[in-house]
């Protein structure tokens, strides 16, 4: 049995730590230059919840193929946005208490009615998605 010197395990901890640094650095210019492809949305209109569920000032995130949707009822109507922030791809949360959505991960700050930033870093408006009700269902996706 071979036992492992002092020098050796102290070159194996400095790869180690090498290795981690260089993947720590590397892996956000990777992501950098070839950024996440957010357009991949079911084809078919997805169900949100019955009409009733959802009142005036309430919002709700459904899945919505692989990255998920928003969807809030305004006093002006239903309105549904990709919750992805233009920032950094967080996902958004609706706040009623302030009556925006909100990135929680550098302060971004999005109008409900069209989606576009009230204040914070991101350089342009959500995603806005079709949503329609269907026999008293909210859907969202799918043909306007």
């Amino acid at each position: 049995m071979s036992r492992i010197t002092r020098k050796e395990f102290t070159k194996l901890l400095k790869g180690f730590f090498a290795a981690t640094g260089l993947t720590a650095v590397g892996a956000p210019i990777v992501a950098f230059f070839f950024p996440a492809d957010l357009s991949e949305t079911p084809s078919e209109p997805v169900l949100v919840a019955p009409e009733s569920e959802l009142p005036v000032g309430a919002g709700k995130t459904v899945r919505f193929g692989r990255y998920p949707a928003l969807v809030i009822n305004t006093e002006e109507g239903l309105k549904a946005y990709s919750a992805v922030c233009t920032h950094f791809a967080c996902i958004c949360k609706w706040d009623p208490d302030i009556n925006q959505i909100v990135c929680p991960c550098h302060e971004g700050y999005f109008d409900p009615l069209d989606g576009h930033v009230i204040s914070g870093p991101p350089p342009t408006p959500l995603e806005t998605l079709p949503v329609k009700v269907v026999e008293g269902e909210i859907f969202v996706g799918g043909a306007e």
